[in-house]
């Protein structure tokens, strides 16, 4: 499914392990001065940030239709996911691959080293916890695809974007630690800063990917494929339609805007041929209840 009733869950617990990750890190990034530790904190922060934005998308999205907005406010969650995308480019990788530079150009020893790969830990743990309850998620509205197909093709944006979050979290949590590491064992404080700039690349890819995958949303797309291949399979099953001519959806966060242009079967008046719409449209609602708005055309050719 859609897999936006999936979604809560997966934001709070990502909002609860990011606060304290954040907290521990920004601690050990100021005792330590590592580069690597100060964007892990900053990261961590744009993410708690990015959070907070994503439920008061949802908020936003249950507004309930009017005059001005015939069609709701759904699709607030795009508008809200996209600001996410371009925090986590500018806030979280662009600040990540600067401080790195810095650091390269301007190389501070690493004081309680062993502090800071403390911090890491318990970060990757808590953050583990958090991909866990995510990935639980994202399963449930996959189904059989598999992580890229389903990425490329979920209407869940908010689901969309704690994915990348946590994942992007993670990598860049032993990318960190890998680098305070190397520099504990070298005593070289460029894979620190070199730590440190992979961390800001890495935000920046998943910002990118991130974006595109919203901006598809917030220019209109329909339905998942497979969702489409769904309705249209039951549209056409239904005794009272004889051949669907279009199939039109519009996905508008968790709810669906479907129309229909179909030849229906012949009756023997205008009565009779809208209880069969009706009919047809009550159970298609029944059946797909993300479907919130039906618009049905009778008609001989597309």
């Amino acid at each position: 499914m859609s897999g936006h009733a999936n979604s809560l869950k997966a934001i709070l617990l990502a909002l609860g392990a990011n606060f304290a990750i954040f907290v521990t890190k920004l601690f050990a990034a100021v005792i330590t001065g590592s580069g690597a530790m100060m964007a892990e904190a900053v990261h961590s922060l744009a993410d708690c940030g990015n959070q907070g934005l994503l439920l008061l998308g949802m908020r936003q999205a249950r507004r309930p239709a009017s005059d001005e907005y015939p069609l709701g406010w759904g699709r607030a969650l795009y508008f809200w996911s996209f600001l996410v995308a371009i925090l986590l480019f500018s806030v979280g990788g662009m600040f990540s691959v600067y401080e790195g530079i810095h650091k390269l150009t301007n190389p501070e020893p690493l004081k309680w080293p062993w502090l800071a790969l403390g911090v890491l830990v318990f970060g990757i743990v808590a953050e583990s916890f958090s991909m866990r309850g995510c990935m639980q998620e994202v399963n449930k509205a996959r189904g059989t695809q598999n992580l890229w197909t389903w990425f490329r093709g979920t209407r869940s944006s908010e689901l969309l974007v704690i994915f990348g979050e946590d994942l992007a979290a993670l990598i860049g949590l032993c990318l960190a630690t890998l680098a305070i590491g190397l520099t504990m064992l070298t005593g070289n404080l460029m894979f620190d800063a070199i730590g440190t700039i992979a961390i800001g690349v890495l935000l920046l890819v998943v910002a990118v990917l991130v974006a595109i995958e919203v901006k598809a949303l917030l220019i209109g797309q329909g339905v998942e494929p497979r969702r489409r291949a769904e309705l249209l399979a039951f549209l056409n099953a239904r005794t009272e339609v004889a051949e669907v001519l279009n199939l039109i959806t519009l996905q508008m966060g968790p709810d669906v805007m479907v129309a229909v242009k179909a030849r229906m079967q012949p009756v023997a008046s205008d009565r009779e041929l809208i209880d069969a719409i009706n009919t047809v449209e009550s159970a298609m609602k029944a059946e797909f209840s993300d479907v919130m708005w039906s618009f049905f055309e009778p008609d001989n050719a597309d």
